[in-house]
C-alpha cells in the first residue's frame, strides 16, 4: 500500500472516530435527557459530521476495490510466474534429455528434498538417487543441487513475466 493510502486510512479512522464519539454523546444525551447547552442547536455540525461519515465510506469502498483489484492482479502475476517457472522447468529437462526418473530427481532436487527424503518417496535407495543426481548434473553442466536450481532462478529472472503494455494494466 502507498504511503499516502495509508495515510487516508488514517485519516479516515480519525474522522469516522470524531464523529462517532460526537454521536454516542450526543445519543447518550438524548437518552438520559440531559441537554448541555453546547449540545442544543448543533443541527449543522450534526450535518456536516453525517456528510463526513459518507465520505469516508465512500473512500473506504473505493480504497477497498482498488485493493482487491490489486490483490486479483497480484494473484494472476503469480499464476504466471508459476505457469513460465515450470514451463521453463519442463523445457529445459527436455532439452537435457532426462529420463522420467532423473525428471522426478530433478525436480525433488528443486524443491530443496535431501537425497534420503527423495529416496523414501521414490521407493528406492539413496545410491540410486545419488547416481540419478550425478547424471542430472552432468547433463545440466552444473556441479550440484545449488547450481542446479539457481540456473532456473536466473532463467526464470532473466526475462519479464509480463510486458510493459500489460505490466501498466495491472498497476491502474
Amino acid at each position: 500500500m502507498k504511503p499516502s493510502q495509508t495515510s487516508l486510512l488514517w485519516l479516515l479512522l480519525v474522522v469516522q472516530a470524531v464523529c462517532a464519539a460526537f454521536f454516542l454523546t450526543d445519543a447518550a444525551m438524548d437518552w438520559t435527557g440531559g441537554e448541555s447547552a453546547g449540545f442544543r442547536h448543533l443541527h449543522g455540525f450534526e450535518l456536516v459530521l453525517s456528510l463526513a461519515l459518507i465520505g469516508g465510506l465512500a473512500a473506504t469502498v473505493t480504497l477497498i476495490r482498488t485493493q482487491n483489484r490489486r490483490v486479483h492482479d497480484m494473484q494472476r502475476q503469480l499464476g504466471v510466474a508459476q505457469g513460465a517457472f515450470a514451463q521453463i522447468i519442463e523445457t529445459q529437462f527436455r532439452d537435457w534429455h532426462l529420463s522420467d526418473a532423473e525428471r522426478d530427481v530433478a525436480m525433488l532436487t528443486i524443491k530443496g528434498l535431501p537425497i534420503a527424503e527423495i529416496a523414501r518417496l521414490r521407493q528406492t535407495k539413496e545410491g540410486t538417487i545419488k547416481a540419478q543426481s550425478a547424471a542430472i548434473y552432468r547433463k545440466a553442466g552444473v556441479s550440484g543441487r545449488l547450481q542446479l536450481l539457481s540456473f532456473f532462478v536466473e532463467e526464470l529472472l532473466s526475462e519479464p513475466l509480463l510486458n510493459n503494455s500489460e505490466a501498466g494494466k495491472s498497476q491502474v
